[in-house]
């Protein structure tokens, strides 16, 4: 009976490079593998697509519009204050509000509320809203995103988790208001 031939030292080096290439490719597959499923793994996570106050109605005076601010239900550790998401509130008559996102619709500029002139603006390419939101001027294609909102026991509450965007269902046509629930 005869010794087996020990590995070739090429043959070594063939199998150390497959166990590194093979534990680097796990390594860069767990975040790609996270932001596909993220979407289904958001489903489960508390607090997603919750309700939350915005403030008290006596936060937002009748007839005008103010900066408020939520936390972002689906929030890490280590988020800090980029998990404080701001909107835009007007209040109509006291009793009938509009909440916007507060990103332009053109490329998600933060828009500013100028009273003045009783519009939101865009400093990044001139877009140009109307008060209630639709689209005035400028390159956006329809007009701010407007959120879910509810009032429960004298506070305004949004319906936060879902990002409103052109694919969301809260999404209506430029002009129109969405509906509260």
């Amino acid at each position: 009976m005869t010794a087996p031939n020990p590995p070739s030292r090429r043959a070594l080096f063939v199998k150390a490079a497959l166990i590194f290439n093979g534990i680097a490719g796990a390594i860069l597959a767990v975040p790609i593998l996270r932001y596909i499923l993220s979407p289904i793994t958001h489903l489960w996570e508390k607090g997603y697509e919750s309700w939350l106050p915005l403030g008290e109605l006596a936060e937002f005076p009748q007839n005008q519009t103010r900066l408020a601010t939520y936390r972002n239900p689906v929030v890490n550790p280590w988020d800090g204050q980029t998990a404080d998401i701001p909107c835009w509130v007007r209040n109509l008559d006291g009793r009938n509000f509009q909440v916007f996102a507060i990103n332009c619709a053109h490329l998600g500029c933060p828009v500013r509320w100028f009273p003045q002139s009783n519009l939101f603006l865009c400093p990044c390419h001139g877009g140009a809203y109307y008060a209630d939101g639709s689209h005035a001027a400028g390159p956006p294609p329809r007009g701010l995103f407007p959120y879910r909102h509810r009032i429960v026991n004298g506070k305004l509450f949004i319906k936060a988790g879902e990002i409103p965007t052109t694919g969301s269902p809260t999404a209506k046509t430029t002009g129109e208001r969405p509906e509260c629930a």
